[in-house]
């Protein structure tokens, strides 16, 4: 009854909109993480194109953040995110345009040095309209409603990333400037599609003279339990896989792919865990899930098992993600929603950039490292979690 009620007051065509925009986010990045280290190495960048993505990575931690911040507070004066998201799509999308063009011609190689430049630029304006997207979630759902409306967003986040080997070949075939200008198409009509279905009371609200006050330390602890949520998600899709290929023969990418897609098709039971425990209670087990997946990676498993192991890898995978917005969200007072979930993103980012200096050290993580890493993610977020005081909101309704 609680989960009918809650389905009733759930927004969705505003919800389908942000899934729009989610699918377009995950199709430029595919193309972005395809083509970057490709055109720096053609351009005489090798050395850069490995550490570019850490690079960025760092620049994120602050910048997702403060555009959070900044997102707040111009919702605060004219009612709406809209400027926000306007300015991140239309500088996104121009890049684009721009590295589709510069591709097309022998790049000139007193314009190469600002290539690189381009490409860290293209990852800013995608930084300055992710987090205030999400935010709007918070606009669509009351917060007992939350897991159902995310539903939507972690089927689309699992499918489009299960079919990511498949978009890669295709994109490998059609060259690069064609990848571009699609990924500039893609975000025009994921945009396009936000702005359509979303109703013009969710995209403008009453104007709020006063902000909410959000102390240093709940500041750190958002920031933290990103952090640690992304290291143990970094370790999940970038070194299992790796482990589990040599266990069962199946290429790493399409046992990510397997991940994702599990994560998509088992939302609805880890909507209703995350409904009827609670955000905070749901991000534990799905931490716990996945850290006990990387254990068992300490014993020699047969293929069989192993497989067995990417499915309930999924499981967790879904269940954190499926209660990460719900989290962060209720975490923070609703004009404080871009703050929040860009202090959640920002988090992340750091952590991925961490696992990448990590694998440019070491090449390869064992399973026993692995499993520490992931242990001491996993016991950052149970601590930050540990306090009451700023997750009220998040417990179960």
């Amino acid at each position: 009854m609680q989960f009918r009620v809650s389905q009733s007051s759930i927004l969705w065509r505003q919800v389908v909109g942000l899934s729009a925009i989610l699918a377009a986010v995950m199709f430029s990045w595919m193309a972005y993480s395809l083509y970057q280290p490709k055109i720096l190495q053609e351009l005489g960048f090798v050395k850069l194109a490995a550490w570019l993505g850490i690079i960025q990575g760092f620049l994120g931690a602050v910048l997702e953040p403060f555009v959070g911040s900044v997102s707040d507070q111009i919702q605060r004066r004219f009612g709406s995110r809209l400027p926000v998201i306007t300015t991140g799509v239309t500088l996104a999308g121009l890049i684009f345009v721009a590295v589709a063009i510069l591709l097309q011609w022998q790049i000139p190689v007193v314009i190469r040095p600002f290539v690189p430049v381009l490409m860290t630029l293209w990852v800013m304006s995608m930084i300055v309209f992710r987090g205030p997207v999400v935010a709007l979630l918070r606009q669509a759902a009351p917060l007992a409603a939350l897991p159902q409306a995310n539903m939507l967003l972690t089927v689309v986040f699992g499918l489009v990333g299960a079919l990511s080997p498949i978009m890669t070949g295709f994109l490998n075939s059609i060259g690069g400037s064609i990848t571009f200008i699609l990924g500039a198409i893609s975000l025009t009509i994921g945009a396009t599609v936000l702005y359509t279905l979303t109703n013009r009371d969710v995209l403008f609200i009453n104007i709020e003279a006063s902000k909410s006050f959000i102390s240093l330390k709940n500041i750190s602890i958002i920031f933290t339990i990103g952090l640690g949520v992304g290291l143990e998600i970094n370790l999940l899709l970038r070194t299992f896989p790796k482990i589990i290929q040599h266990l069962s023969g199946i290429q790493a990418n399409w046992i990510i792919s397997g991940i994702l897609l599990l994560s998509a098709l088992t939302v609805v039971p880890a909507a209703t865990l995350t409904t009827k425990l609670g955000a905070k209670l749901a991000m534990k087990l799905g931490m716990l899930i996945i850290v006990i997946c990387l254990a068992l990676l300490l014993f020699q498993l047969g293929s069989m098992l192993a497989i067995g192991l990417i499915l309930v890898a999924g499981f967790g995978f879904g269940l954190v993600f499926e209660s990460q917005i719900p989290l962060i969200l209720g975490m923070v007072a609703s004009d404080r929603a871009g703050l929040g979930t860009g202090l959640y993103f920002g988090g992340i980012g750091a952590a991925g950039a961490l696992i990448s200096i990590l694998l440019q050290l070491v090449n390869s993580i064992t399973p026993l490292n692995q499993l520490i890493w992931g242990a001491v993610s996993s016991l950052i977020v149970i601590l930050c979690l540990a306090n009451n005081k700023i997750s009220n909101l998040s417990e179960k309704s």
